[in-house]
């Protein structure tokens, strides 16, 4: 659910700063120096003063998520009895609540003199690294998520008592500044934002100016009431504002760090400039911006099919779980799966072809909403005229002698879903489908894999060896790595080994709640088949899990009461309502 801004929507730096109205940027100025000295107040606050500082946070969260979540629906064009509405309970302040959650548990520990990762199991993953089981770590999260969980894998080298060492960053030496911080934020998913501004906090200790991308202006006002906590210190402010701002804000020599949520034109943009200019300064190697840059910037996500032996309900069901992947959100999401890889020798290809027709044509309309979307499409419509077209959406198959060159170089940020194939089965299938993924695909922000557990035990440590050479900062293996971004212990963010010359799908991480540092990737594990059919002895030893269909499926019947009850028990407790949430996940 994560998401990046387009280059439609975001900054450039074309624009100079005589085009900002010298009242603008006294203002701008203003919240800076105020932002300098909320880093000192933060500074001389102790570990048990922030927690109970982000214990105020929550609550003033909890207080605004009705408002928060319909404010954002609305902005989509959601009404109050749209089906999917319920995606900005979720991807909203359930996302934030569960942060701050995980944020409060790490620095009550740091607090206390322990450390993070105290009762959090750590083993190896292949390649010789450390792995972190980061989810589930709550008794609830186990028997509301139960069959998911999610592993933190670290850079090769870092040992289980290294990642024990590092764990807690900044928070390690809390009365060490890290200066004031520029936040561009997202337009798309309304908790990126705000997230960000989080991790700016407590893994730099960077007070923060958060500029919001112009789709979010209507959530300002409540974003100011959910953070006043933070505002009232002057350890957060919230400006609005276009293009000019943006490029003073980049430009301004008392911040000492930008991190943006985009797209890499938009980066590029920040870096180096634009035309001639730009093209001198990279070849001389002299980058406009004179401070570091973190980015998340999205890519083309693929969705691997490993061919099983699937019963007509399994190949329904994860249908549409590729068409929920796809068109979440409208499929204004950076990490929306785009590209489906089929094996061409699967005997169930044909059916589950049909079925993802079905399926992404069953789900229900919603408006294109974002800037620029639109166009992009236009632009699909272009390289693919063969594509089918059904309702608001593209279904784009590449046949033997098709160009899928666009397809895997595009992120259309639209409902455009392309469907590849790759020869092979078995283990065979899978080394070809990841080296597809690794070699042909745009970007390393996310990449999912669907696959039964008769066939994951067959291929047995050569599954493992694959899931390695994957090179994705999130990998969901039989769920979306949307899951990982809403599960604040885990890690957001691109593969390793981007630069600014070269920036790919970005350049570090966010959320990480238990502040880990050298990671590598995180990895989510979901059941194959839902309740009931998850139960061991109907699927040969999957996953149980206690959710007949996630809320977070776009064919989910009660996907919004869902979401908002999930929400409203992560802000209020209440077992009698979490009982009718519940029941109403049954009838899903």
């Amino acid at each position: 659910m994560t998401s990046a801004t387009t280059p439609a929507a975001k900054t450039t730096t074309t624009t100079t700063t005589t085009d900002l109205p010298e009242g603008e940027r006294e203002r701008l100025d203003a919240a800076i120096a105020e932002l300098h000295v909320g880093s000192r107040t933060w500074s001389a606050l102790t570990l048990a003063q922030r927690v109970t500082l982000l214990h105020g946070v929550r609550t003033s969260v909890a207080a605004t998520a009705e408002d928060w979540a319909n404010t954002a629906a609305a902005s989509k064009g959601l009404d109050g009895r749209h089906p999917l509405r319920g995606e900005e309970w979720l991807s909203g302040p359930y996302s934030v609540l569960g942060a701050l959650d995980a944020y409060i548990e790490t620095l009550t520990r740091l607090a206390n003199g322990t450390n993070p990762l105290d009762g959090v199991r750590i083993d190896r993953a292949p390649g010789g690294r450390s792995r972190v089981h980061a989810f589930p770590l709550t008794s609830i999260d186990r028997f509301l998520l139960s069959g998911y969980t999610g592993e933190v894998w670290l850079e090769p080298g870092i040992t289980p008592n290294g990642a024990r060492a590092a764990a807690g960053l900044a928070q390690r030496t809390p009365s060490e500044s890290g200066g004031v911080g520029l936040v561009l934020g997202a337009g798309n998913i309304t908790s990126i934002p705000v997230l960000d501004v989080l991790y700016e906090l407590l893994a730099h200790n960077r007070t923060a100016l958060l500029k919001v991308n112009p789709t979010q202006d209507a959530l300002v006002p409540v974003y100011k009431r959910a953070f006043a906590p933070l505002i009232a210190l002057g350890l957060l402010r919230i400006v609005r504002g276009g293009p000019a701002v943006g490029v003073y804000l980049t430009g301004h020599p008392d911040l000492a760090h930008v991190h943006i949520t985009g797209s890499a034109a938009t980066f590029d943009a920040i870096v180096w400039g634009s035309g001639s200019a730009a093209t001198r300064r990279r070849r001389e190697n002299r980058p406009q911006l004179k401070k570091p840059i973190t980015a998340e910037l999205g890519g083309v996500s693929p969705i691997i099919i490993v061919p099983g032996d699937w019963t007509a309900a399994d190949l329904t069901y994860q249908a549409e779980h590729v068409a929920t992947m796809r068109l979440q959100n409208s499929g204004h999401n950076c990490i929306a799966g785009q590209v489906v890889i089929l094996s061409s020798d699967w005997a169930q290809a044909d059916d589950f072809r049909a079925a993802l027709r079905r399926a992404y044509a069953n789900a229900p309309e919603r408006p294109i909403w974002y800037p620029g979307s639109p166009s992009r499409m236009d632009l699909a419509t272009e390289a693919y005229p063969d594509a089918l077209v059904l309702g608001d959406r593209l279904l784009v198959e590449i046949e033997q002698g098709d160009d899928a060159a666009a397809l895997q170089s595009t992120e259309y940020f639209a409902p455009v879903l392309g469907v590849v194939s790759v020869a092979g089965t078995g283990q065979e299938f899978l080394d070809s489908a990841v080296a597809y993924a690794n070699e042909q695909l745009q970007g390393t922000l996310g990449a999912n894999l669907l696959i039964d557990p008769s066939t994951e035990k067959t291929l047995g440590a050569g599954f493992d060896r694959a899931i390695a050479a994957l090179r994705y900062g999130s990998i969901a293996i039989n769920g979306w790595t949307a899951f990982g971004f809403i599960t604040p212990t885990l890690t957001w963010g691109a593969f390793p080994g981007s630069t600014i010359d070269d920036v790919g799908s970005g350049i570090g991480v966010v959320h990480n709640a238990l502040l880990l540092d050298g990671v590598e990737r995180s990895v989510i594990r979901g059941p194959f088949r839902p309740f009931p059919r998850s139960l061991p002895i109907a699927n040969g030893g999957g996953r149980l899990t206690i959710l007949p269909k996630p809320p977070w499926f776009v064919s989910a019947r009660t996907g919004a009461a869902v979401s908002e009850g999930l929400t409203r028990f992560r802000a209020n407790g209440g077992i009698v309502g979490l009982l009718k949430t519940l029941t109403q996940a049954l009838r899903s």
